[in-house]
């Protein structure tokens, strides 16, 4: 993967940290602790995986010194890892990233949408994956599909058969002459033209990463 400019070498303190927190090894690119740490530095969860194998795999001698020093010493690692928090100000990040030009379109992803708190776009792409699964005569709340990824996202059910509709006129293949006004059209819209087009294999092996950050 190619460099990330925002990466800091000191950063293999955190993923290391984040390496051997139990179950101990390489983590999901989307679990909720990978992705969170991405939100913290700014940095996308595809790139600190990458530098998690690396981690793990101890490819320089920057690496394996790293290991030498804080892989069996738990609360050294902590400290430094504390120490390293106090100096990236810990929730002051508009101060340590000043000047710093950040990129905020992996962030967009996993934070509220404004018509609705309750809906992240990445709940809206894995509602969309189940939307090609399903037929609309099954777009209902009470399909077992829909009840399972409710319990997975904690949300209603009927707020995803409410996406669902959405995603019915987003659909050219519906036809759906009407109009909608509906707050969720726009988000929906995005979500449609990002992932509904292209390679028909991306947007479910997308999704199945995705639900990672829900376990």
């Amino acid at each position: 993967m190619a460099k990330n400019n925002l990466w800091n070498d000191e950063y293999w303190l955190l993923l290391m940290q984040l390496y051997l927190k139990k179950p101990e090894g390489v983590k999901a690119t989307y679990s909720r602790s990978m992705v969170d740490l991405a939100l913290e530095l700014h940095i996308e969860p595809q790139f600190l995986y990458s530098q998690m194998l690396r981690l793990r795999s101890i490819d320089t001698p920057r690496l394996q010194h790293l290991w030498q020093t804080y892989g069996m010493q738990p609360r050294k690692l902590s400290r430094g890892v504390k120490l390293l928090r106090q100096k990236m100000g810990f929730g002051s990040a508009e101060t340590f990233y000043e000047g710093v030009e950040v990129n905020e379109g992996f962030e967009l992803m996993f934070k509220p949408i404004e018509q609705d708190e309750r809906l992240k776009p990445i709940m809206l792409v894995l509602i969309l994956d189940l939307y090609f699964r399903l037929t609309p005569i099954t777009m209902v709340a009470e399909t077992p599909e829909i009840q399972d990824l409710s319990r997975l996202m904690k949300i209603p059910s009927s707020l995803i058969v409410d996406v669902m509709d959405v995603f019915q006129f987003c659909d050219p293949y519906l036809n759906r002459a009407d109009m909608m006004i509906h707050p969720l059209l726009i988000p929906c819209q995005d979500v449609w033209q990002k992932y509904a087009n292209g390679n028909e294999n991306k947007l479910p092996a997308l999704a199945a990463q995705l639900k990672d950050y829900f376990k």
